[in-house]
């Protein structure tokens, strides 16, 4: 779990930025054509909480500080700087600043969402069980022979790429309670797959937050 001081800051910065914004309307209203679009945000099956993992977590706070603390002040200064050189209807600074600066507010408006519905589960308390849960890395065989590790995390981390799946994803679900050693089907629209599980781990309690 994150620490207090990084919760408290994090709370803190968010009351900050919420009263900044306000401040500096002046900013993000001049231009025209803005919809006010927010990132779209993952569904969620109704009824479910908003899982994550604690280093998830910490990485949308991480993300969400440095708007506020580092790359926002930047910005804004960057936009008044060139809203005192004349006409800004030409000025390519005060454009481009003005377009980030709206993104950057979406941005940080999203990850306060996220923050506020998510339902932080530490996977160490699963440590040494061969049953597959929330947070649990699996290394399991395909049909082809190809051998894949995934790990289930909140559909605010997933990363395909990385090998990280949302535990809401089929795949998730198709391997969800299951244990080392046993086969589970996979459904797809394309076709009906068995994985052989191969190997479950999870975070020890003193790298969980890493």
């Amino acid at each position: 779990m994150p620490d207090l001081d990084s919760s408290s800051k994090a709370d803190a910065a968010i009351a900050i930025v919420l009263y900044n914004t306000r401040m500096n309307k002046a900013f993000v209203r001049e231009t025209e054509g803005d919809d006010g679009e927010e990132f779209a945000l993952p569904a969620l099956p109704a009824g479910m909480k908003n899982y994550i993992t604690p280093a998830g977590h910490q990485r949308l706070k991480d993300e969400l500080l440095h708007l506020i603390d580092t790359e926002r002040p930047e910005v804004v200064r960057v936009v008044s700087w060139a809203a005192s050189n004349g006409d800004r209807s030409e000025n390519g600074d005060y454009i481009y600043g003005k377009r980030r600066l709206r993104e950057i507010d979406r941005r940080i408006r999203f990850l306060i969402k996220r923050l506020d519905a998510a339902e932080v589960f530490d996977p160490s308390v699963h440590h040494g069980s061969d049953q597959i849960f929330f947070g649990a890395t699996v290394t399991y065989e395909r049909e082809s022979g190809e051998v894949q590790t995934v790990t289930i995390v909140g559909i605010d981390e997933f990363d395909p790429l990385n090998g990280k799946i949302s535990w809401i994803s089929p795949m998730a679900r198709a391997l969800t309670k299951a244990r080392e050693g046993e086969a589970v089907m996979l459904k797809t629209p394309a076709a009906v797959e068995e994985l052989q599980i191969l190997e479950v781990c999870y975070p020890s309690p003193s790298s969980a937050a890493g």
